[in-house]
This record gives C-alpha cells, structure tokens and sequence, in this order.
C-alpha cells in the first residue's frame, strides 16, 4: 500500500451512542440488513464510551436471537478528539445518535470532515444543522466527506413528504403553498423521549443564537414560488382531515425551506462522484418535476383537550427555557410541564408497537401557472397526499436512518463527493421512498381536486 494512501475502514457502518433508548432501536433495525444477501452492509459496530451498556443494547437489539458475533464494540468519547479521529479511520459511514446534538455532535462532525468519513445523523435542532454547515462544509467537500443530518422523524417524513406532494402538480398546474398536518395516533398512552424534549429545551433557550447566526453569513437566493403565502390562522379545524391543527414551530419547515434554496442553487440536483449516464439522466428528471412552494407543518389532535396540551408545554418551554432555573425545572420535572407527553422514563415496547403516525400534505395551488400571475387570483386547485408509517421516534426513525446509510454504502458513486446537506436534496431523486414503502412507511394520493 502506498503510504500516502488512507487504509480501507474496517467497518461499514458505526452507530454511535448505540446504547440510547433511541439508538438501541436503531440497532435492531441495522441487524435486520446486516450480511443479507441484497445488502451492502457486510460489517458493523457499535460505539460509545461505555462497552458494558452497548453490550446490552446489542443483546436487546438481537433478540431472540444471539448476538451476533461480527458487530464489534468499540469505545469511544465525544469529548476526547482523538478517539473520534481513531474512529473515523474505522469506518465508512457513523450513524450518530449522541444529543443534544448542540452539545455533543460538534466533535463528530468535525472528525468525519476532516477524515473524509461520512456522516448521518437524527437531529432536530436547526441551530447545530446550519451551524455544522457553515463551519464544515467547505472543508467536507474537499475530503469527501458527506454529512447530512434531520435523517429521522425530523425531517424525513416531512422533507420527502413536500417532493412528493410537488411532484403531483403536473404542468401546466403548479402549487402555491404545500402545509403538513402531523398526527401522532396511539391505542395507549405513550411518553415522548426525554432527548427530543430536551433538545427543545435548549433550542428555545439558544433561539438567539440562530438568528446571530443568519445574520452573519450571506443571504441565499430564495424560490420562486408561484403566489404570496396565505396567512392562516395558528389554530384551525381541518374539516378534511378531521382534525383540530396548531402552527408547530419545528425544525421539518427549517430543513425543507433549505432543500428548496439548494435547489435553487443547483436546479439539476447534485452532481454525483461517478455517475452513469442512466442515473444522470434519473436524476435531472426528478429535480426538474420539482415546483418549489410556501411550507408549513402544523401538529394535530382530534380534541381541543389534545391541542390545550400541546399550547401548555410550548408556552412552559417560551417562559422558561430563556433563565437556567427555568430550563432546570424543565428537565427536572419534563411530565409536570409537558402534561404528560414526555417523562424520563421512555415507553415501553407495547406502548411503541401499538403508536402509528400520519402526515398529510394539504397543496393548494393553480390549474394554470397564468392564473398565479393575475394578482389576486386565488388558488383554484388542490392536492392531498399522506404518509404514514409505524410509531414516528423508535421505529420509523430506526428505519429512515438505516435506509439512507444502505443508499451511502450501496450507491456511493451515484451520490455528491461530500458536503453538508438536507436529507431531501442528496436523496430525494434516489429510490428512498420505495426503500421506505418496502419497509412499512407508505405514501398515497388522497385526492386531486
């Protein structure tokens, strides 16, 4: 081997902080793919600081099987440099599950820019995702390293939920504004994961930060989307749905927004390392079915009583989220203040099992692109479509991130040569979403009207 040259990676894929409530779901999935005749992924291990938790997280993950001997265990600590460094010379793609990603994926994003390693992560706080891209981006794409975060319940639902929606408004129709209605159904009563809760602890208390932020890097051309947006009210009764819906400031609108600004920049998608003239063509195709359109995601309950507790914890997370004893009652006591939807404790596997969500894409638009043009005009048409899957946090993220860290390893030279993206733009024009009806998570039209 010349010198000069990296040495192969032992592993395919490390799922860092597998020993996580969340992130030992994503190993049970990752098992179901490992060494499967159809599967790119040959070699797997886990990866945290404690090897005695993994070891039962892998144990958990397997059963009712043994675990498997070929999935190593490795020990590592977000705050030690060097061991993430170690780490990214190990392997082809982490699988990061450590948050709050504001306070512990800085480290890992930059190792894996530095390595050329890639990088998948389950974030949901706009504040890291924009920040690792203007710190790390430039130097990603020179190493090769691909880094996408929000690959699970933010933002992929929401994200392939959008092109999907826009994809159906076929010429010369084009839509106006696409708004997404999430519904979290359950035969029981199931707690939200303290990580998510405490993520929006600290991205309210960090808002600030963002918006510094925005300021300081240069603005990016925004898409030209056919008509204003229209002003709805925060809470409505979508008669055609049949649910009661409340504005949700999430990161899925953040992430969309940026796809579409990508787009903007690259109109064809992203150019892959070595792409056949077939996948260029697929590719250019995809993209080009794409209209951009105003986006927004509202939570939804079938009773006022369900949208009262979703008011009450985001008005308990504005009041005090912004003082350190505020966010310490928060965290100390996520139940009180959230009503119940989070506790420390996560839900037990029948609680998981029993939960499934839906997310319905309301489009409102224009029969003809003419009619946007006349001022006034109000929109003449509309589309609905949905997806829906299993329980949104421990299964169905399981399964996003998966799919797209075997789209990595399985058509690596299809894909951009590295930088920090949306889920959406690297692999919107891929085959995600029969990945993901192949797995339990579908997509329909409801209606063209």
């Amino acid at each position: 081997m010349n010198p000069t040259q990296k040495p192969d990676p032992v592993y395919d894929i490390v799922i860092l902080g597998a020993s996580g409530f969340t992130s030992k779901y994503v190993v049970r999935e990752a098992l179901k793919f490992l060494q499967t005749p159809s599967s790119p992924l040959k070699s797997l291990a886990l990866a945290g600081r404690n090897s005695t938790r993994l070891t039962q997280s892998l144990q958990w993950a397997a059963r009712p099987n043994p675990p498997p001997s070929s999935v190593a265990i490795l020990t590592t600590d977000t705050s030690d440099p060097d061991s993430l460094r170690r780490l990214c010379t190990q392997t082809k793609l982490i699988l990061n599950c450590v948050g709050p990603f504001r306070i512990h994926g800085d480290p890992v994003v930059s190792a894996c820019a530095d390595s050329g390693c890639d990088y998948l992560d389950i974030s949901g706080e706009p504040e890291f995702m924009e920040r690792m891209e203007a710190s790390y981006h430039e130097r990603a794409e020179e190493t090769g390293s691909l880094i996408v975060s929000a690959c699970g319940l933010d933002s992929i639902p929401a994200g392939l939920g959008l092109l999907f929606n826009a994809k159906q408004w076929e010429t010369p129709s084009v839509p106006n504004q696409i708004e997404a209605y999430l519904s979290l159904e359950s035969d029981k009563r199931i707690a939200g994961n303290f990580g998510t809760y405490e993520s929006a602890v600290l991205g309210v208390a960090n808002a600030d930060k963002l918006k510094e932020l925005r300021r300081s890097r240069p603005r990016r051309p925004r898409p030209s989307i056919h008509g204003p947006p229209a002003r709805g009210p925060t809470l409505e009764n979508q008669k055609k749905i049949g649910l009661w819906a409340l504005n949700l400031p999430s990161a899925d609108a953040v992430v969309v927004r940026r796809t579409l600004t990508t787009l903007i920049e690259k109109p064809h998608g992203l150019q892959g390392l070595n792409e056949s003239p077939e996948h260029i063509q697929k590719r250019e195709a995809f993209w080009s079915s794409i209209k951009p359109a105003h986006f927004g995601v509202k939570i939804t309950s079938k009773s006022l009583f369900g949208i009262f507790r979703y008011v009450t914890l985001g008005v308990s997370l504005g009041l005090l989220s912004k003082f350190s004893f505020g966010r310490w009652l928060l965290l100390k006591f996520p139940s009180v203040f959230s009503l119940g939807w989070f506790q420390k404790k996560g839900p037990s596997e029948e609680e998981v099992e029993s939960a499934t969500f839906k997310m319905w894409f309301i489009g409102r638009g224009y029969s003809e692109e003419s009619l946007a043009s006349q001022g006034n005009t109000k929109p003449d048409m509309e589309i609905i479509t949905r997806i829906s899957g299993p329980e949104i946090g421990y299964i169905t993220t399981p399964i996003t991130l998966v799919q797209c860290g075997l789209i990595i390893l399985g058509q690596r030279e299809s894909l951009v040569k590295g930088g920090v993206y949306t889920p959406g733009i690297v692999f919107g024009s891929t085959d995600i979403q029969q990945r993901l009806e192949d797995n339990g998570i579908s997509f329909e039209v409801v209606s063209k009207s």
